[in-house]
């Protein structure tokens, strides 16, 4: 039973497997969770915390934008459609920007946003040293 468990873990550490849980993180909603229990555990690869940091501080954004934006156009008559037009485009964005890091993650390319990506590590810094 034990040969059985160490060869099911020797699984999970073929390069192949872990570049397949990276697309995990990038899943646009879903991928916010396992991505937060990446960094909540303060475990994974290098590569694994800072696609997590990238995933968690995108989904947060869009997340705290969308609820906003809802807010807004709930509470204003005048500013209802605007408000709903730019949420639609934002999220519609979210997605777009989660597939296209999935695109360079699978050309082995750095998934980084130029802004986004300096953000989350001095975010995530300061809140898990």
């Amino acid at each position: 039973m034990k040969e059985h468990d160490s060869r099911k873990l020797q699984s999970f550490e073929n390069p192949d497997i872990k570049h397949l849980q990276l697309f995990l993180y990038l899943i646009p909603i879903f991928g916010f969770f396992p991505a937060l229990w990446t960094l909540y555990r303060r475990q994974g690869s290098r590569e694994q915390q800072t696609l997590s940091r990238l995933a968690v501080t995108l989904a947060l954004c869009w997340l705290l934008s969308y609820i906003l934006l809802g807010t807004g156009a709930q509470l204003s008559e005048g500013l209802a459609l605007p408000l709903l037009l730019t949420n639609s485009i934002l999220t519609s964005s979210y997605f777009i920007i989660n597939i296209w890091l999935m695109v360079r993650l699978w050309q082995r390319r750095p998934p980084q946003l130029p802004l986004i990506s300096r953000v989350s590590k001095r975010l995530w810094r300061k809140y898990l040293s």
